[in-house]
């Protein structure tokens, strides 16, 4: 195996390595991201919630709600339980 063979390899070998990297860095960041979304669906369920125990609630909050919880479910389908 000549010199230039070596280093081709090598060089073949740090871009697969890079490469997994760059895709870990990736997962975790929409990680991060779908929980942020799920916190804010959180938030907005518990407006929801609110307005409605204060009597404020219209149809639009209670199609809302069955929205927010169907997202949250999907949420947990591929990330697991919510936790706090």
């Amino acid at each position: 195996m000549g010199f230039m063979d070596k280093v081709k390899a090598q060089a073949e070998v740090v871009t697969a390595k890079a490469t997994e990297a760059g895709k870990a860095g990736q997962a975790k960041i929409d990680a991060v991201q779908a929980k942020r979304h799920a916190d804010d669906l959180l938030r907005q369920l518990g407006a929801a919630a609110y307005a409605d125990h204060q009597g404020r609630a219209t149809d639009q909050t209670t199609a809302d709600g069955v929205r927010i919880v169907d997202e949250l479910e999907k949420y947990e389908a591929e990330y697991g339980p919510l936790t706090s």
